[in-house]
């Protein structure tokens, strides 16, 4: 599994986005840092049209009109967020897979051979003949004398035809080495770039028909992409999280809402040229509170109707919704995630609804929707159904560190005992950020020892713990093994611990890779952190291991 951290500051928008397949991760972070540039030049833009109108607006009727612009951009954006739902229902949602691909040329231009050089003119020694006078005609050393001079002429021009002649081919030639330079290093690059193309591409097209294969992870994916390609305004979060259950063939969408605070309220701009000054008003939080309830159930539609009308392989029969909210609980300010409301409903059910015509709270509550009478009230619920994040292979833990000492030989622990240890120290690493560790059930894979989950926004994530109670160098197969589970367990970072040292091989493996490497010094400095001594003699353990 690959991912990647998105952010923009203009904004404060963050995302992480996750696949399987790098190039395909790449271009979703690609569209989508590019979605936030249009939006953070609209905005930019806005702001530089609004300083402009000030500026203009020096005679009251300009500052009339400016109000009057004002008001109409109010009831724009309010009229925005109440044709939430409408707003897509012209547009198909299906994925356009070549839309994604790169057609695009490599934008260096070609280097220009050099232009043949004009040549000069060879000197025709018919054109330096003497003319001769009667004189010289009569003269003979005045006839050989004029001969003379003419010829010397001549062999001049001549010598300086040949010598400008080569300087010319000279400087052509030199012209046509840097050209073949240039046309070498400009062919390397242009195969770089179509090379890498193609493997995006390539990419692109192995996604679609692992989609098109119905695999569950290329669903989930396919399910991000269009949620994604929703044009919601700037202000919403557009956040969420997808998980599909092949057995029963449903979505579950962990949605995040805007929260009601972030809703534009403006609805009035006015001019008091008696007072020259704007007076604006604002919605009532009667209807603020009206308008933030219908956007929720307009969403919730909108987020159902989109995946149900893009699935071009008909893989979902049914979609659970769960819709949450970040806010700030104003009996205890603190920040907290509630979910608001939940729906589940049948493809053929909700295929029927006239969606143009509904009223959304009416048509949420007829889908058997759970979810408070007023919802910006954030009254909190129980989701129909949440994403498992269980894993079945995780086993109870016990605690270890307490039955060792200074005496206790690490590399000759019993191997269970020591993954636990690795649980328990990694327990406490990432106690401070609300984290968690478990231990996995013995695989003849060798996969997954244990995992963390840390909740951090931002380092957080899945992350795959092996434990290695060896006594001889871990060679880079090891972390190879452990590169693939990460990759497969969709995880965010691997940590390979060993008793024993890592080979050269394995270090430069770990290289621009999401793997940490800690060795049996690194161990007992882990141990040492947190309280607690041993040792690790490799020596030793070796004749013990040969004793059993």
């Amino acid at each position: 599994m690959y991912s990647i951290e998105i952010e923009h500051k203009g904004l404060h928008k963050y995302r992480v986005i996750k696949g399987n397949d790098r190039y395909v991760v790449d271009q979703k972070a690609y569209v989508q840092l590019k979605q936030w540039d249009e939006m953070w030049e609209k905005k930019q833009a806005a702001e530089r049209k609004k300083r402009e109108r000030e500026n203009a607006a020096m005679e009251k009727a300009q500052k009339k009109a400016m109000a009057e612009q004002q008001t109409q951009d109010a009831l724009n954006e309010l009229e925005l967020i109440d044709q939430t739902l409408v707003h897509t229902l012209d547009i198909d949602d299906k994925i356009d897979w070549d839309s994604l691909k790169d057609v695009s040329n490599f934008s260096v231009p070609k280097p220009l051979s050099p232009k043949e050089p004009t040549f000069p003119k060879e000197p025709d020694g018919k054109n330096f003949a003497p003319k001769l006078g009667l004189w010289d005609k009569i003269s003979s050393s005045s006839k050989q004398k004029k001969i003379g001079i003419s010829k010397k002429i001549f062999e001049d021009a001549l010598n300086n035809w040949r010598q400008e002649t080569e300087d010319l081919k000279s400087m052509h030639e030199k012209e046509l080495e840097v050209f073949e330079e240039q046309l070498r290093v400009w062919e390397e690059k242009n195969q770089e770039f179509e090379l890498e193309k193609k493997e995006k591409n390539d990419a692109i097209e192995k996604k679609k028909e692992q989609y098109l294969a119905g695999e569950s992870e290329s669903i989930i994916e396919y399910c991000d992409m269009v949620l994604s390609n929703s044009d919601y305004p700037d202000y919403f979060p557009q956040d969420f999280d997808i998980d599909y259950n092949s057995n029963n063939r449903t979505v579950i969408v962990e949605y995040i809402l805007p929260d009601m605070s972030d809703l534009p309220t403006l609805k009035e701009v006015k001019y008091i040229a008696s007072k020259d000054e704007y007076k604006e008003s604002f919605l009532s939080e009667a209807a603020v509170r009206k308008m933030y309830d219908k956007l929720l159930y307009d969403i919730t539609l909108r987020t159902l109707h989109e995946l149900f009308e893009a699935d071009a392989i008909n893989a979902i029969d049914s979609i659970v919704f769960n819709g949450w909210v970040n806010t700030i609980n104003k009996a205890t300010g603190n920040k907290e995630n509630i979910c608001i409301l939940s729906v589940q409903t049948q493809k053929d059910e909700f295929n029927k609804i006239n969606l143009k015509m509904v009223d959304s709270k009416t048509c949420f509550k007829n889908l058997k929707g759970i979810g408070s009478s007023k919802l910006s009230s954030l009254t909190p619920i129980a989701p129909i159904q949440k994403i498992n994040r269980e894993d079945s292979r995780f086993v109870d833990s016990y605690n270890v560190t307490g039955d060792i000492d200074e005496e206790t030989n690490l590399a000759a622990m019993d191997w269970q005992d020591f993954e636990h240890l690795i649980r328990e120290l990694f327990e406490k690493e990432f106690n401070t950020s609300g984290g968690e560790v478990k231990i996995t059930r013995a695989s003849k894979d060798g996969g997954v020892d244990a995992v963390a989950f840390d909740p951090d926004p931002i380092r957080g994530g899945k992350i795959v713990i092996q434990a290695k109670r060896y006594t001889n160098v871990v060679g880079v197969s090891a972390v190879r093994d452990l590169y693939g589970t990460v990759m497969n367990e969709g995880a965010t970072k691997g940590i390979l611990v060993s008793t024993a040292d890592f080979g050269p091989d394995a270090y430069n493996f770990t290289k621009d890779k999401p793997l940490t490497l800690l060795n049996g010094n690194n161990l007992l400095h882990l141990l040492h952190k947190h309280g607690h001594k041993a040792k690790i003699d490799l020596k030793e353990a070796k004749l013990l291991m040969k004793e059993k």
